[in-house]
């Protein structure tokens, strides 16, 4: 059977699978919703993110309904399942709050801890009214970690039940060790967990104390960085001088040291655009960009090239088992 991964755009979600070394749309579903989010389980379910709240699938795609139980925010803005556990589902929201879930995504419970917190540090958004959001999850046995835009790295312990903030500290003028306020993503190295890699709007971070501590590694604005799960020293990321403002794509082999151009196939800078995220799926990478365009190109190398016509205007993607 071919491979398969979804897309959410701005309307309704499509099934691509892989013909002959290209990916190319397969079918498409729940046109009249402006999604934001994906996440698909290792079984094979899958939650999808709008502004208005978030539906469900059990099959891969193929049926969806409504999973709004217990959200009392619905403007989602990031999603994942626990990588070790598929029946935890975790929603993160604008305003900032996290929604975890025991059965799937099928009902929610809100982590107030973090709506105390929210209120408490007075988190915001530069380009909303409303107090911060959280932008993704990364998740490694009973440890999880939650980005805030603007309020800075939350902590898990219990398998995202409850949160802190990994520092006291929330500023966008950090001191040394400390982590900039406005945290786009948040990944955990999978054979290494104690490193913990934050892409800011202060730059590109990296722990190796689970989060106590960090190093700045790149002065870039960034929203998401691609590592790979064999070799933390080879990371690719998509830089830029500002929010969507000459963004491109850089790599590292030796774990920030230097940086070079994988910009292949692509006339970057471009001006007004960035890279919003990187994702993984077999051999390829896929970068979906500020303005909804999404590219794919060999994580071993090569040019990229656009897979699906601009007009979709791709916000996330996600791989089915």
């Amino acid at each position: 059977m071919p491979r398969k991964f979804l897309a959410v755009t701005d309307r309704g979600i499509l099934t691509l699978v892989k013909k002959q070394n290209n990916w190319v749309e397969e079918s498409s579903d729940l046109l009249n919703l402006e999604f934001t989010s994906i996440a698909a389980s290792t079984e094979g379910a899958v939650l999808a993110g709008t502004k208005t709240g978030l539906v469900l699938s059990s099959d891969g795609g193929n049926t969806w309904r409504d999973a709004n139980q217990g959200l009392s925010h619905l403007h989602l803005r990031s999603l994942a399942f626990h990588p070790e556990n598929p029946s935890l589902a975790y929603a993160g929201t604008e305003p900032a709050a996290i929604f975890f879930s025991k059965d799937g995504g099928s009902s929610w419970q809100e982590c107030m801890d973090v709506a105390n917190l929210r209120e408490k540090n007075r988190w915001y958004l530069p380009y909303s009214p409303e107090a911060g959001c959280i932008r993704g999850f990364a998740f490694s046995n009973g440890r999880g970690y939650a980005a805030v835009e603007v309020g800075g790295m939350l902590i898990s312990d219990d398998f995202g039940e409850s949160w802190q903030l990994t520092q006291e500290s929330n500023s966008l003028n950090p001191k040394n060790g400390e982590i900039h306020a406005d945290v786009h993503r948040v990944f955990i190295h999978q054979k290494s967990p104690n490193n913990v890699i934050a892409p800011t709007g202060g730059g590109f971070f990296v722990s190796k104390d689970q989060g106590l501590t960090w190093d700045k590694i790149h002065r870039a604005y960034c929203r998401s960085v691609w590592v790979d799960p064999e070799d933390l020293e080879h990371m690719i990321l998509g830089p830029a001088s500002g929010p969507d403002r000459n963004g491109r794509i850089e790599k590292t082999s030796d774990g920030g040291s230097t940086w070079d151009d994988r910009s292949a196939g692509l006339e970057t800078p471009w001006e007004r655009t960035m890279v919003e995220h990187f994702t993984p799926i077999d051999d390829d990478l896929f970068a979906v960009l500020s303005n909804g365009r999404l590219i794919q190109a060999p994580i071993t190398g090569a040019e990229w090239k656009t897979v699906l016509p601009e007009t979709k205007r791709v916000r996330a993607v996600a791989a089915l088992p």
